[in-house]
């Protein structure tokens, strides 16, 4: 399976799954994760993993998730971008998602990348 292009789900309905649920605990560095995470299935990252994804706009652990990309953080110094996906017509500043995410991110540099 070769490397899913981040840019293409801009603005697309996906399904997440959520593997490590608002509240739970990084299994290797044990940080809180302060919101769901998942993945896409069937996707390919740049980490040689599924395409993971921060849900943002729920508020409550969630297993499964339908909802929009509403933003792509861009790592630029690691191979693996996360898409951000929020319900239907809910849209947050590039600011409030780099708050929302930096519990993780702040290990990174990055770049949020909206559609135009």
């Amino acid at each position: 399976m070769e490397k899913e292009d981040a840019k293409y789900y801009l603005g697309k309905k996906v399904l997440v799954e959520i593997d490590r649920q608002l509240g739970s605990r990084h299994p290797k560095h044990g940080f809180m994760y302060m919101l769901n995470y998942g993945f896409i299935p069937n996707t390919i990252s740049g980490d040689g993993e599924e395409l993971d994804v921060y849900l943002v706009g729920v508020f409550e652990p969630v297993e499964t998730f339908e909802g929009y990309v509403i933003a792509i953080i861009h790592r630029t110094n690691d191979d693996d971008d996360k898409l951000v996906v929020a319900p239907k017509d809910v849209e947050y500043s590039d600011e409030a998602i780099r708050a929302l995410t930096e519990f993780q991110e702040r290990f990174f540099e990055s770049v949020i990348i909206k559609e135009k």
